[in-house]
Formats: structure tokens, sequence, C-alpha cells
């Protein structure tokens, strides 16, 4: 049976009372089904997602009486437990509580459907790429201007009602600037040729990524893709067999225009975090940042003093595949915040916030002061090295402490 055609705002007629609702965020957030849903009566209904801090806007659905499930933290979230139930888990606890409570609802962004009737999930192909044969009501809206990539998508004729029309997709670039320049530049020294890489959201793990045009032969095993994986693509750095293997792109117009070229493949979580796929790879390198380092060599990468401003996301599970002798697990912060006056790196137990990667998760530490291999490092040549790459007027408080 062909779908439903209908308008943004009638979507929350087509919602059943007290439903749990997938909806596609990161690139894939639909401006036209946030809009038809802002305008509604949300009390009853459960949202949930994978919503990006700063990219995903979700102000209005709690204003409009929703509840939200949510894996990450977001800045409109701040005081609002009533409406808000935070779900720190990694994306393999994810995959786990989504196949024990899958939604009744989902709501996605989608190509025009191809010759064969199947509509692409462009360039977010996260959890819903796995359950939709599973979700009893897919509620789509059919963009022209989202690109058909080559990964997962969904039978046009699945769908319960469709919208149509031209929206945008949600842009992001982190930026660069001197001190992610120098961390990138010691950072590269230490990728092999050949590597297979997994680089996390953030300024300085694009800007590593964006460091590394002069190595040839790599290739790209990521939940997440930037405007760097197309740098690195341009200049000639990756292999040409199957270069790039992506969950989620998010970066400018420039990277949406290129995604849907044949280097590119998108998948799932149950393909791009797979421990035992991830393990099996050579040369595999994770690049990841955090807020603050501890001199154990713990990662906190999830809250600041003023509370939690992200979520775990799929770090532990890459960095558990690239566990094997020849992985190199990597993280990557300005050794300051607040204009020099506040250490990144940090003393035990001083750290904000939970441990997001512990310290046999990690093998080297990266500012812009040096570099830190703790592996096979004692816990006192673990504390020196790290002091070591503190900015040099926090080091002797370190030392201290």
């Amino acid at each position: 049976m062909a779908p439903l055609r209908i308008g943004s705002h009638d979507i929350a007629g087509h919602l059943p009372a007290g439903a749990r609702i997938w909806m596609h965020a990161c690139s894939g957030e639909s401006a036209l089904i946030r809009d038809g849903l802002e305008a509604a009566d949300l009390r009853g209904l459960t949202f949930t997602g994978i919503f990006v801090p700063g990219l995903n806007r979700l102000g209005g659905l709690l204003a409009a009486g929703a509840r939200i499930d949510s894996y990450f933290m977001m800045p409109e979230f701040a005081g609002n437990d009533a409406q808000v139930r935070f779900l720190p888990f990694c994306y393999r606890d994810i995959r786990l509580h989504l196949g024990a409570l899958l939604p009744d609802v989902a709501l996605v962004m989608v190509a025009p459907p191809d010759e064969a009737g199947m509509c692409s999930l462009g360039p977010v192909n996260d959890f819903i790429a796995d359950i939709w044969p599973q979700v009893p009501r897919i509620i789509a809206h059919v963009n022209p201007l989202l690109p058909r990539t080559h990964g997962r998508a969904i039978p046009y004729d699945r769908f319960h009602a469709v919208i149509e029309g031209e929206a945008p997709l949600p842009v992001s670039d982190p930026g660069t600037d001197a001190v992610s320049a120098r961390i990138a530049a010691l950072a590269a020294g230490l990728i092999p040729e050949g590597a297979t890489i997994q680089a996390g959201l953030g300024r300085t793990p694009e800007a590593v990524l964006s460091g590394l045009t002069g190595h040839r032969a790599l290739s790209i095993h990521s939940g997440l893709i930037g405007n760097s994986t197309l740098d690195l693509l341009n200049a000639g750095t990756l292999r040409a067999d199957a270069p790039i293997l992506a969950g989620v792109a998010i970066g400018s117009a420039r990277l949406y225009d290129a995604v849907a070229r044949p280097e590119f493949r998108f998948a799932p979580p149950s393909v791009t975090h797979d421990i035992a796929q991830l393990a099996t790879m050579g040369r595999f390198v994770t690049i990841n940042s955090a807020i603050e380092v501890d001199l154990a060599g713990n990662s906190h990468a999830e809250a600041t003093p003023r509370g939690p401003v992200s979520g775990p996301g799929g770090a532990s599970d890459f960095a558990a595949g690239a566990r094997g002798l020849q992985g190199l697990r990597m993280v990557v912060l300005p050794a300051t915040a607040a204009g020099g006056r506040i250490s990144r790196i940090v003393a035990p137990g001083r750290a904000s916030g939970p441990v997001s990667l512990g310290r046999f998760d990690t093998d080297v530490v990266v500012t812009e002061y040096g570099i830190a291999d703790l592996r096979a490092a004692s816990p006192a040549e673990r504390r020196e090295r790290l002091i070591a790459i503190a900015a040099p007027e926090h080091r002797d408080r370190l030392a201290d402490g």
C-alpha cells in the first residue's frame, strides 16, 4: 500500500498516544518534522535518538510537552529532569537498550526512492538502519536535498506516511586554531602508513585527521566523519580500495555534496562499532578527545564542573577493538582551558564527571606540549609523563599534588 501523503503539521496526529518515538538526528535531523512537532501537543510522547550537542535542537519539543530519552546531554536539557532522562550508554549498550525497548514509531529523513523503490538514509546510518524492520510505524520526510549514499535504505512502501519538501541538512564546522594544529603535527608522527583510523567529534580530532595529508594508503573506519575525511580523500591520502566506512557524516555542504561518491560507504553501529570486527584490523588507530585526563591516564570526556555536556558515545567500543598489539589508542586535547587558567591534565579524583576511557583504554595522550606514551608504564612513569605534557605553569602544582 502506498504511504499517506501528509504535511508536517499532520505528524502528531499519526503518533499513537503514549508512543516511544525514534527521531532521526545528527545531520539527518529534518527541520520540517521538527517544525511540525513543535506546533503540536506532545504530552505523553517520548522521543529518543542520537542527538548531537550544538547541532540538533530539541528545546521546541520540550516546550511542546514531550519527554526525551537521550544518550547525550544537550544544553537545553539542563535542569529539566522532569522531562529528560539522560542515558549515558556506550554504543554497545545503546544497541542492547534499543533491542529490549523498540520504538513504536520512527521519524526519518530519506532521499527520494531509487528505481527499485528504496530510500537511502543518506549520511546518517545510525541505529535506525538496524532496527527499522521491527518498528511498527515509520513516517518519512522525503528530501530531494538528501544525498543518496552507499549504505542502508528503507523501501518506500514501508512508510506509513511521507512528507515531501526540500530542507537543507544541519551543518557543522569545528574550525581550527594554533593549538589544534600543534597537536595534529605531533600526533601525525605516531600514525603509521597504511593505518585504519577512527576519529571522534570535535576540533582537535578533526585537526589531527586534516594533518595527515602527507600519509598514504590510510583508510577510515569510524562512527563519525567530518570535513577532514574529504580532505584526505582529495589529497590522495586514502587507499583506492574501500577507503571510507562510516556511520554518520557531519560537516559542511561540501562534505554532503561528496558523500554520494562510491568512495564513501555507510553502515550502522552493528558494523562500524562491532568489537569483533575491529579486533581483526591491523594498525587500527583511534583518535578521541577529552575534557580532562588525570595523572593515572583516565580520560574524562562527558562533563565540566557545571555538569554533563555530552555522553560516552562510541569511544570505548573503538578502544576495545584497538586493544591488540598493533592498535594505537590516542587521546588528544589542549593542555588548558579558560585562557590557560585551568589545567586539563589533573590529579586523580579531581576531574569532572565519570571516566570515559579508563587507564587501560589509552595508549598515548597528546597535548600541544608533547606526547605521553603510557604503554607499559608504571603508575609513577604515567604521572611523570603526563605532567610533562601539561602547560608549564601548572606542572609544579601537579607534581606537588
